[in-house]
Formats: C-alpha cells, structure tokens, sequence
C-alpha cells in the first residue's frame, strides 16, 4: 500500500513538473521564429509564462451576462415587431378604405364585358380576353392583400 502511495506520489509531482517547464524563443538564419522547450541559439531568450486556475463564477457570469444581453436584443426586437404593429392598426382606416375600393374595383371588373384603359392622350384601349383576366387577378391580389389578414 505505500509503494503505491509513493508511486501516486511521484506520478503528480513528475506531471507537475512538466506543465512548470522552460518556455525558450529564438530566430533562426531566415529570420523565423521558434518556440522551444529546450535553449538554443545564442543567447537565448527565456519566455515567462503565467498561468491561473480558470475561475468557474466568472465564467458562469460572462455566460449569464451575454445570455441576458442575448435575451433583451431578442425583447427589443420584439417589442420593435410589436411597435410596427401598432403603426398598422394606425393605418386600419386606411387599410380598410383601400380594401373596399379594391372591392368595388373587382365587382367592377366581373359585372364588365369590356374593360379598358386611357392612355396618355386620354383614348380609350379596350383590353383583349387575356389582359382583362390578367387585371382582375391583378385586382383579386389587392383585395387578398388589403382586406385579408393581418
């Protein structure tokens, strides 16, 4: 049982040792740099190395404190998407109004057999079967989106 204390013993202090070693830079002819455990060149230069035990509270801290920074970016964002909201139902009336002249608009569009439109010098261009199926999906469209959902 002592012998294998004593070999206990002497393992941790043989590993102690070796994360306590000599830490050696020096530049080679081409003027690179190396990191050595050893010395070489001359002189060579000795590198102090500190080292602490890693504090788990603190650790522990930064996770929390970027997990909380993580948690009000993600509140503010929210209460942004919420802030947009309340600008939409400001524009309800709007919405609403523009909602029934689509409507009406579409109403319009079925009850015709022929639709037009002016042109720049305010003529008349009848639309032909395709563009007048293609206006009311165009119209359909606006109701879908002003008179639909939020």
């Amino acid at each position: 049982m002592r012998v294998l204390t004593f070999c206990i013993m002497l393992t941790c202090a043989a590993a102690s040792m070796s994360q306590a070693g000599e830490i050696y830079k020096w530049t080679d002819e081409a003027g690179n740099v190396h990191y050595t455990d050893k010395p070489v060149g001359n002189p060579p230069e000795r590198i102090n190395i500190t080292s602490r035990r890693t504090d788990n509270t603190q650790v522990q801290a930064r996770v929390q404190s970027r997990l909380n920074r993580q948690a009000e970016k993600a509140e503010a964002e929210k209460e942004a998407a919420d802030g947009s909201q309340d600008g939409d139902v400001e524009s309800a009336a709007e919405r609403s109004q523009k909602c029934d002249t689509y409507k009406d608009r579409l109403s319009n569009f079925v009850r015709s057999r022929r639709l037009y439109r002016e042109d720049d010098d305010g003529e008349r261009s009848y639309l032909d079967e395709n563009e007048m199926q293609a206006a009311r999906e165009k119209v359909q469209g606006q109701v879908e989106k002003y008179c639909g959902p939020e």
